[in-house]
């Protein structure tokens, strides 16, 4: 099996088990804060293109006009539903509609916003040779990861400098070994912390 049948496959059975799930979470979204049900920003994917991520908004309107695009513990911008669906991340279900267009895969180097993109070095972009995924050796390693940025006195500095290099680390550790097998095993642990936490 090709890992685009994989990921199409699972996406199209994961998006039908989780409708109902879907319209609940969007009912909450509206009534908990003004704006829309879904959250869209422009990301980096393979080979550099550009694309728009989908995610269920979890903080309030036009946050990133009054914040910095990475987000910390207790980012006042986060709504009260924000907050569930960040911790038991069922905000970034609606990525599997990124998976189906072909935007991105279930596992693979979780993709960035421009800014940061522009400063990898010549190495680092190597992550840019698959297709971004929803979870991935990373999302796993620093799921605490606004806590951390949140203990911090310049988060953005430290994203940058510490925990982005890191980052980028893992992706590539994971492209040199990439396959079903592996991709597996990363979605296993991914939803094994999610259900611990």
């Amino acid at each position: 099996m090709s890992k685009r049948i994989f990921d199409l496959f699972f996406s199209l059975v994961g998006i039908t088990i989780l409708l109902p799930l879907f319209l609940i979470v969007a009912i909450f979204i509206k009534l908990d804060s003004p704006g829309t049900v879904f959250f869209r920003q422009v990301r980096v994917g393979r080979f550099g293109h550009e694309f728009r991520i989908y995610k269920f908004r979890t903080m309030v309107l036009e946050a990133e006009k009054i914040g910095q695009q990475i987000t910390i513990d207790n980012d006042q911008r986060i709504t009260r539903i924000g907050k569930i669906l960040r911790k038991y991340k069922i905000d970034e279900f609606p990525q599997l509609l990124n998976v189906i267009k072909g935007e991105m895969s279930l596992v693979g180097p979780r993709p960035e916003v421009p800014k940061y993109v522009g400063m990898y070095t010549h190495e680092q972009r190597r992550v840019l040779e698959v297709l971004p995924g929803i979870t991935d050796l990373a999302s796993i390693k620093f799921r605490n990861e606004n806590q951390l940025l949140n203990h911090n006195h310049n988060p953005e500095d430290f994203y940058i400098n510490e925990i982005l290099p890191q980052k980028l680390k893992l992706n590539i550790e994971y492209i040199e070994q990439m396959g079903l097998g592996f991709d597996l095993l990363i979605i296993c642990k991914t939803l094994l912390q999610v259900i611990a936490t």
